[in-house]
C-alpha cells in the first residue's frame, strides 16, 4: 500500500506549484484506482495548516477549498485513513529511540510509525528526512526516484 505525505498534497492542491500537475496526476491515479492507498490523519491537519497559512501562500488557500479537497480525496472508495491505535505508542516509542529522533523530527517519526503500524510499504514524499526510518520505503513520485 502507498500513503502520501504533506508535501506531495500540498502540490497536488496548489495550482501555483511547479510540481503541481505531476502531483495532481499522481494522486488521482491513486484515488480512482482499486489498489488501496493511505493518507496519515497527521498529513490531512499538516495539509490544512500549510495550505491556509497567510505566511506561507499569498494569497493562502480558502478554507473551504481546502476543506473540499480533502472531501474529495476521502471520498476514494480505495482510500484508508490511518489513525493511532492502542499499538501505535510502541511503534512510535521504537522509532524515535532507534532514529534518536527529538524536536521537529517528532512529526516525521509519527508519520513512519504510522505507515508501519498499517503496512504501508511505501511513502510518497518529496522529503528526504524520511530515510532515516528503517522499515518504510520512501519515493518521490514526482521524480521517480526512491529517496
Amino acid at each position: 500500500m502507498i500513503a502520501v505525505d504533506t508535501n506531495i498534497l500540498v502540490y497536488a492542491h496548489r495550482e501555483d506549484s511547479e510540481w503541481h500537475e505531476r502531483a495532481r496526476t499522481c494522486v488521482a491515479e491513486l484515488a480512482e484506482g482499486k489498489a488501496a492507498w493511505a493518507l496519515p490523519w497527521p498529513c490531512l491537519h499538516e495539509f490544512l495548516a500549510i495550505v491556509t497559512h497567510p505566511r506561507i501562500y499569498s494569497p493562502p488557500s480558502p478554507l473551504t477549498a481546502a476543506l473540499a479537497q480533502i472531501d474529495a480525496w476521502t471520498e476514494s472508495p480505495s482510500l484508508q485513513l490511518l489513525a493511532e491505535s492502542e499499538l501505535h505508542w510502541p511503534q512510535l516509542r521504537e522509532t524515535l529511540l532507534a532514529g534518536k529522533i527529538a524536536g521537529p523530527q517528532v512529526h516525521d517519526a509519527r508519520i513512519a510509525a504510522l505507515c508501519r503500524q498499517h503496512g504501508v510499504k511505501i511513502l510518497w514524499s518529496a522529503d528526504r528526512d524520511f530515510g532515516r526510518f528503517s522499515g518504510l520505503n520512501t519515493t518521490n513520485p514526482l521524480t521517480g526516484y526512491p529517496r
